[in-house]
């Protein structure tokens, strides 16, 4: 847990898989601890082809068979299920927005300028921003998506800086967050549209 708190939670993320691997396995979490997926990733990793959208979602009864056999994995057939139909959904989300990083990015709010204290923390279970984009996602049929897990994924990837006052690693997110230049959908000259 410590390696992850210190090496990737809560740093900006703009790349598609790794977005789509963490928000995948945020609906994995729901219900349990993220120590239990964390400790599982690299079997889901292998599992699920890397997370690979397109892979995914060519996954058919067969692969769902062999995933509800795997004992390194959670072994939930709506949550497997419901992976493997939002790699399905994820090419319109590309189509309309150029990338799947520019549309979740979308929902991202302005940059703190301050760490939070633990009080602030405890208070959160989901933002206006989590709400909007869980009500999105499922408006486009998206399953396994609701807002606190979305606020799980935004603060994982970023989107929202919940670390400690007086944490060092937190330090570095809030000045990576404040240099990201988020990625958004630009037209034929170059510009964001």
């Amino acid at each position: 847990m410590r390696r992850y708190h210190d090496l990737e939670w809560g740093r900006p993320v703009a790349d598609d898989r790794l977005l789509f691997e963490k928000l995948t396995l945020e609906g994995f979490m729901s219900g349990l601890s993220w120590l239990t997926i964390l400790r599982k990733r690299e079997n889901f990793r292998a599992a699920f082809a890397g997370f690979e959208p397109a892979v995914v979602a060519g996954f058919g009864s067969h692969e769902v068979s062999r995933l509800m056999g795997d004992a390194g994995i959670v072994r939930n057939r709506a949550k497997i299920e419901a992976a493997i139909d939002n790699a399905r959904r994820y090419p319109e989300l590309v189509d309309e927005f150029g990338s799947f990083a520019a549309y979740v990015w979308r929902f991202a709010p302005k940059p703190r300028s301050r760490l939070v204290d633990r009080e602030e923390v405890l208070q959160i279970k989901a933002s206006d921003d989590a709400i909007a984009l869980s009500k999105d996602l499922r408006r486009r049929g998206w399953a396994f998506v609701g807002p606190t897990t979305v606020y799980s994924f935004m603060q994982a990837m970023g989107l929202v800086n919940d670390h400690l006052r007086g944490c060092a690693v937190g330090a570095e997110a809030l000045r990576l967050r404040r240099e990201f230049e988020p990625p958004g959908r630009r037209n034929g000259l170059g510009k964001e549209v």
